[in-house]
């Protein structure tokens, strides 16, 4: 069973080491990676659709989705805000994992 990629995971991605980006392991506030991460694991159940947390859990493809929409969100943020946005490794991950489709 796959799981949602943790802060660990983005750091190494995005080729940050130092430890400044953690948060406060205390207070456990979010920071901006982790708050990046949380929304890019919410694009990916929205890019799903119909996502239900009792049910649902993340498949390789869908953890990895979420990862590499991660990826963007911080490296390119303008590029994924834009309208017709397309990746090909996205879709690639999404392909069979969509349960509804956005008419134009």
């Amino acid at each position: 069973m796959a799981a949602w990629p943790e802060l660990d995971e983005l750091k190494q991605v995005l080729d940050v080491t130092s430890t400044d980006w953690d948060g406060d392991e205390y207070t456990l506030e979010p920071t901006r990676l982790t708050r990046l991460l949380a929304a890019a694991i919410e694009r990916t159940k929205l890019d799903v659709g119909n996502w239900d947390e009792y049910v649902d859990e993340p498949t390789d493809n869908l953890a990895q989705y979420a990862l590499r929409m991660a990826e963007l969100m911080a490296l390119k943020p303008e590029v994924v805000a834009s309208i017709g946005f397309r990746d090909s490794t996205l879709d690639r991950l999404m392909f069979g994992h969509r349960r509804t489709f956005g008419f134009a």
